[in-house]
């Protein structure tokens, strides 16, 4: 299994990295996790967004969604695809309220948005406590402690297994999640202070204790804010997790 990072910034994209977007492949098989501002641009470096098998959303935030409008139009008015996008759609995976929540986010106008419809192009599905199987991947949703409804998802293929937090403060069920992972995505928007805000973000230290609690095998830490000390987020957490951990950097591939 091969892990793209489309982009890794938190909360805005940055001078270096678009925002939040993942992708991985497996076989002939592409999925991606989030797609945030900037990433559907990044993404064209790697595959053509038609070649898309399923995308995942772990929550609705800008900075994970922004780039789905831009989706939208790739796929609608692309001259010459190489399938039939409407008789091809695209399975997406996110809250209840996606459909509503991203043809707002592309439509203009309040009479526009009265009769738009994205699933012209899109099969939209609600994330769900049971796994999806997409090729040979499986994907479970955990859900995560965020501001809005936020699901971490643990991916398998090829018999190795990548969990991602999504954005998320410490919670019980990241244990769940990253229980034995062969690689931990996770967030880390900001350094480790005891009077940070409750269920928004994991500090570099919270990132690494969740690494060694669930014993899993390597830490990526993502979601890397711009007006953060990125350095001092990667010390924290390499002081707390004895495995290998990296920073990840926008455009970079990585096995899992």
């Amino acid at each position: 299994m091969k892990l793209t990072v489309l982009g890794c910034a938190g909360s805005i994209p940055g001078p270096d990295s678009p925002a939040s977007g993942y992708l991985l492949e497996s076989g002939d098989t592409r999925i991606a996790l989030d797609l945030g501002n900037g990433t559907l641009g990044a993404m064209q470096r790697f595959i053509d967004p038609f070649d898309l098998d399923a995308l995942f959303f772990s929550h609705l935030h800008p900075d994970h969604c922004a780039d789905f409008g831009a989706l939208t139009v790739y796929r609608r008015y692309r001259p010459h695809p190489p399938y039939d996008p409407r008789a091809r759609r695209l399975p997406v995976f996110g809250p209840d309220n996606a459909p509503e929540r991203l043809a707002a986010l592309y439509a203009p106008t309040a009479a526009e948005l009265a009769e738009t419809d994205l699933s012209d192009v899109f099969d939209f599905r609600p994330v769900g406590t049971e796994p999806v199987t997409v090729g040979p991947f499986t994907i479970r949703a955990v859900e995560v402690a965020h501001l809005c409804p936020t699901w971490g998802f643990r991916v398998e293929a090829e018999g190795r297994v990548l969990a991602y937090t999504g954005d998320t403060g410490p919670c019980g069920q990241l244990d769940e999640l990253a229980a034995g992972a062969h690689v931990l995505l996770a967030e880390a928007s900001w350094e480790h202070h005891e009077d940070a805000p409750v269920n928004v973000h994991l500090s570099g230290r919270q990132a690494a204790e969740v690494a060694k609690t669930a014993a899993a095998e390597r830490l990526l830490i993502t979601h890397l804010v711009p007006w953060t000390d990125h350095s001092a987020i990667h010390a924290e957490a390499r002081a707390t997790f004895d495995g290998p951990t990296q920073l990840v950097q926008a455009g970079a591939t990585y096995e899992v």
